[in-house]
């Protein structure tokens, strides 16, 4: 997809600072550090719509970027080892939680993981999370540009095992640096938008 135009409409810190619209969105989910900034930023085509930082735990909010005024992208904050405060953490997940489990605007989540690393404890509490509550998912391997192809295929399928994905469920390997995956992972998006 090409993007024209892309806009930060919202940054919700409570339920009430949702957006009150009809547009599909495309939420994005996973570890802090996992590359989540630099997906967004390379599916958009852009540098610096997603902020990329080098202490993880930067993302606070929920913050809803309209894409070309037809879908958007929905940047949640990343689990695991951010660097903020526990009561912080516990404040997000509530949210976090209303908007993946009740949202109807939610087409599907995207589902981070580091490809180079066997699933933490968080990520497989999330993708159970995500099966149980009947999330649409689709579930990434980043920073695939890190191993080779064959490492890459050994980890992708050591991720599936782990996350207990069944053979239906897209795991797509990707790599912000070289754009690999890039169109793979836009025309996923394109066929949850048309369900």
């Amino acid at each position: 997809m090409k993007i024209k135009t892309i806009e930060l409409k919202a940054s919700a810190f409570n339920k009430n600072d949702f957006p009150r619209w009809d547009v599909p969105e495309i939420s994005f989910l996973g570890r802090s550090n996992v590359g989540k900034s630099s997906l967004i930023n390379t599916l958009t085509g852009r540098k610096n719509i997603a902020r990329i930082s080098s202490t993880p735990g930067k993302t606070r909010g929920l913050y809803f970027y309209l894409l070309n005024d037809k879908i958007c992208f929905v940047d949640l904050p990343g689990y695991g080892y951010a660097k903020v405060s526990k009561t912080e953490r516990q404040r997000w997940a509530p949210l976090i939680e209303e908007y993946l489990s009740v949202r109807p605007n939610l087409a599907i989540c995207i589902h981070l993981v580091d490809c180079r690393h066997a699933p933490s404890e968080d990520d497989r509490l999330m993708a159970a999370w995500l099966r149980h509550h009947q999330v649409a998912t689709l579930t990434v391997a980043t920073k695939a540009d890190k191993l080779s192809r064959s490492a890459a295929a050994k980890q992708t399928a050591m991720i599936r095992k782990e996350l207990e994905l069944d053979q239906e469920s897209i795991l797509l390997p990707f790599s912000a640096r070289t754009g690999s995956g890039r169109d793979q992972l836009w025309q996923a998006i394109a066929a949850s938008l048309s369900r």
